[in-house]
């Protein structure tokens, strides 16, 4: 990678801000409310999961500090492990990634729309409009990193301008204060729970909000001073989200109350629908959307990185691997990526129903990739000492991080055990890919670390 090309900390901490605040929080909440059987289980869950993000970057701030390459996810789970857990566990979370981008993309749509009240908006249309959006950041990534990240910076700017305007509403007038009826009913199906029970099922909305920052090690080498701006970077994303997340959703539950959050979708619109009226809400919401492409742009620019990988070690074809020679785009990677998250934006229906799949599929990837930090201790002792980052307080953080994820995906299981069914085949189907594949290849020599 060319040293033009490079990212600083601060387009590499937007890309990070950008990874995580996708459409979640403007969504998301509802789900976690719906789930949750007080109040007290739903802050507990954004709480927790804000620590257990932070018990996240700290483990992936020092795999990427001792394995900062290009496509790092991929290339961490190969070197760590057996390559055909590496090339599974990543066809997963590719397939998880171009859903999540998708339903963002089409919850982004649902925003759009309602400024134009009047009109019979259907899912094809949504998926058109999300569809359109796709299309021209895929372009945007095609002019090369450095363009793509300018993008990100503006974007996310805009993104985080609109979570701004919903933490001052707390601070407006507005039209009514719902919190006096949070304490009683609880309408939703969910008061046979225990307290633990409503805890694991809230926490399912709430990681997939707090989820992927754990994809910035994919851009390993292509950051300036990657052992000092990975974890920096990684620290300050992490502390912005945790910061505005909480914020956030003290306004949700504020302005529109416990109980009536748990019905509505575009949450964040009936905030401002209340606070500045109609025209403010609309105003608000085509800002968002463009916002909300950040999450688009940012995952179109990293998970070509990790197909770019897998070619490098020879699991996919070699024009996975191929470079624009001007701008080191992954052409044919990043259009793949691309036509996937098209194809999948048309057949996923909404974003409750893809919600479980998404999150017990990145269960597999963030439980197997956290562990990789201790076979990583081992086999880079070499590296203590020279200036890369080594966190504090380990095995316990690791440890905690890996345990919330099978928390949240036994809970997923219990909830749906089709979901987990289904994960469970996924994973399995593309093992056996792997082996049936390379029976057809020559055997690769592998490169010594």
């Amino acid at each position: 990678m060319q040293g033009n090309q490079k990212l600083n900390l601060f387009s590499f901490t937007m890309i990070v801000v950008g990874l995580v605040i996708g459409m979640g929080i403007f969504r998301t909440a509802a789900t976690s409310a719906k789930d949750a059987i007080e109040p007290s289980v739903y802050f507990t869950a954004w709480i927790l999961g804000g620590f257990v993000a932070l018990c996240g970057a700290l483990t992936y701030a020092e795999i990427g500090s001792r394995y900062p390459v290009t496509g790092g996810y991929y290339k961490v789970f190969s070197y760590a492990y057996h390559p055909s857990i590496a090339f599974a566990i990543n066809c997963i979370i590719l397939i998880s990634n171009a859903a999540s981008l998708s339903a963002v993309a089409l919850i982004g749509s649902g925003y759009i729309t309602k400024l134009f009240p009047g009109s019979a908006w259907t899912d094809i249309d949504k998926a058109l409009i999300s569809c359109a959006a796709i299309i021209f950041f895929y372009g945007i990534n095609l002019m090369g990193l450095k363009m793509s990240s300018r993008a990100q910076n503006i974007l996310m700017l805009i993104k985080i301008g609109m979570i701004v305007v919903l933490i001052l509403a707390l601070f407006f007038p507005h039209e009514q204060s719902a919190v006096a009826a949070v304490t009683t009913s609880t309408s939703t199906g969910v008061e046979s729970m225990s307290w633990v029970q409503s805890l694991g099922i809230s926490l399912i909305a709430v990681s997939f909000t707090y989820g992927g920052y754990q994809q910035t090690i994919n851009f390993g080498n292509e950051v300036n001073q990657p052992a000092k701006n990975i974890p920096r970077g990684i620290f300050i994303g992490i502390a912005i989200i945790i910061v505005l997340y909480l914020l956030v959703n003290l306004s949700y539950y504020s302005i529109v109350g416990f109980d009536q959050m748990k019905g509505e979708r575009e949450i964040a619109y009936v905030v401002m629908e209340r606070t500045f009226g109609a025209k403010g809400a609309d105003i608000f919401s085509f800002f968002l959307f463009f916002g909300v492409l950040a999450y688009v742009n940012a995952l179109l620019m990293s998970n070509p990185r990790v197909m770019y990988a897998m070619s490098e070690e020879k699991t996919l074809p070699s024009f996975f691997a191929k470079q624009n020679p001007k701008n080191q785009v992954f052409t044919f990677s990043l259009t793949v990526f691309a036509a996937m998250c098209i194809v999948i934006l048309f057949f996923a229906q909404t974003f409750d129903k893809i919600l479980n799949f998404t999150i017990f599929l990145d269960c597999f990837g963030m439980v197997a990739s956290s562990a990789t930090i201790f076979i990583l201790r081992k086999r880079t002792r070499h590296l203590d000492g020279t200036g890369i980052f080594k966190m504090k307080l380990f095995p316990l953080m690791p440890l905690i991080f890996m345990s919330a994820y099978l928390f949240v995906g036994i809970s997923i299981a219990m909830q749906t055990p089709d979901t987990a069914f289904v994960g469970f085949c996924v994973l399995l189907g593309f093992m056996l890919i792997y082996f049936i594949s390379t029976k057809f290849r020559k055997p690769v020599t592998e490169k010594s670390q």
